[in-house]
Formats: C-alpha cells, structure tokens, sequence
C-alpha cells in the first residue's frame, strides 16, 4: 500500500485559512477596515511578505476589497466572490455548510441539468445513452466513495456533452471540486447505493426518453438534499 506525502500548510496557506475564517464565521464584518500590513504582521507574527500575499489571494477570492491609499476592507463575499469562494465556504468549519449556501448550489445544478436534459432530447443518440448507462452502472460498482463520486461526474458532464451546448461541459468542469465535495458528504450520510439509485431512475427516464420525468426525478431527487429525507447539510 502506498502512501501520499504529507505537506504541512504554508505560512501563507495558514493567514488565508485564519482570515477566512473569521470573515466566515462573522468575526470580521462586511466592510471592517482590516489594520495596516505592518500591524497585521506584527499582530499574527508573520513577515510582511505573507501578509501582502496572503491579502492578494483574499481579494482575488472575493474576502476582501483593497482602496488604494485609504485601506483594505472585508468585502461582501456573496456579491464579489468566485468559484473559489464557493470552494472556501465548504472546506469552513469542517465542510458544514449553511442550509441557504447548499440550496443555492444545489438550485444552480438543477438549473443546468434541466437546460442539459432540455437540449438532449431535441438528438441524443442509443449510443450515447448508452455511455449514461455505463457510468451509471459504474458508480453501483464502485469499491469506495471517491471511485464512485468520479463515475458521477462523468455521467453529468456527459450529460453536458451531449446536450450539443459547447459552454455547459466547460461550466460543469470549472464545478467539478464543488460538486465531488457534495456528493462524497452524500455517500458519507447515505452509502453508495443511494448515489447509483438517484443516478438509475435519471438514467432510466433518459432511456425511455420520458425527459419530463428525467426533470422531475432531477427535481426530487435535489430537494430531497435541501430538506427532504436524504439531506446533505442540516
């Protein structure tokens, strides 16, 4: 059995890590000017350099908002932030993540994949249901969770692809992190098999080219994760 290395986080990593935190946790309002470099520094004890890069990251994240000589402010991270942004909320607080914060991402996925089951069923071949059917059964397969969340994946963003929409695989990607997080949370609570049951119905709707049900399974099977009885986050 092999095993991986284990690094130890930057100092830079750590400051990240700390201010996101507290501006996630409330700790740090939206628009509380943070103090200069030099006293943040000196405050956490870390060298200047760590402080600027650390800072230059939060920005870019969408955490904090730097004025040009007047100062550096905690940002409102639900208007300014990015992916990446998304990716900070579910690793916080050991990947806890608020009802209204899961219900958002989850809204968005189904908005997605009703306009992917949408599209597929103007031209979606046997042949290419077939490779649904292939990675659904894949994911029954699986021997773990990670192997199982991967076969998932590719069943959406084949479901993307083939939707003949150019922009909607490249969307799915840049959400692969995202997605994976929430579907291992999933097989933590529930197991595999009830990722390869969700995934079956969907599959077996787009067979029989029902893509009325295949929304409606979608449909059910997502707010079933918001609030129904097999939720992700409580």
């Amino acid at each position: 059995m092999e095993f991986s290395k284990i690094s130890a986080p930057t100092l830079k990593e750590l400051f990240v890590s700390n201010l996101e935190s507290m501006i996630l946790s409330g700790q740090l309002p939206v628009d509380t000017q943070l103090p200069p470099e030099r006293d943040l520094a000196a405050s956490m004890q870390v060298s200047r350099a760590v402080v600027n890069a650390g800072i230059s990251e939060l920005a870019r994240k969408g955490y904090l908002v730097v004025r040009p000589r007047v100062g550096t402010f905690v940002a409102d991270y639900r208007r300014q932030g990015t992916i990446e942004t998304f990716l900070s909320i579910v690793s916080y607080n050991g990947g806890m993540l608020r009802r209204d914060e899961v219900r958002s991402i989850l809204e968005l996925r189904q908005a997605l994949d009703t306009l992917a089951i949408n599209l597929c069923a103007e031209h979606i071949t046997d042949a290419e249901l077939k490779k649904l059917r292939e990675s659904t059964e894949a994911i029954g397969r699986a021997r773990n969770p990670e192997d199982a969340v991967g076969h998932a994946f590719a069943f959406q963003h084949q479901l993307a692809l083939f939707s003949g929409n150019s922009l909607l695989p490249v969307i799915f990607s840049s959400f692969k992190s995202l997605t994976r997080t929430l579907w291992l949370r999933f097989c933590s609570l529930y197991g595999i098999q009830a990722l390869y049951e969700n995934t079956d119905a969907l599959c077996t709707c787009l067979e029989q080219r029902d893509f009325s049900g295949a929304i409606q399974c979608l449909t059910q099977t997502l707010e079933n994760s918001i609030h129904g009885d097999k939720q992700i986050y409580y």
